[in-house]
């Protein structure tokens, strides 16, 4: 999977957690907010980033 994928698939995820919060009902807020975090500070996507940033595409 290349960076611009890896990063469009968290993203994309991170996303539909949102999505779920914004639905008028109640939620487990600390659950959200760790799945978000399991999404989005995975260290391969972490990495990725990175790479984006400084230009390196893998």
């Amino acid at each position: 999977m290349t960076d611009q994928e890896l990063t469009l698939q968290a993203v994309s995820n991170a996303q539909r957690i949102l999505e779920e919060y914004l639905e008028p009902r109640p939620h487990d807020n600390e659950r959200l907010l760790s799945r978000l975090v399991e999404v989005l500070d995975r260290n391969d996507v972490v990495a990725a980033v990175v790479r984006l940033r400084h230009g390196y595409c893998l």
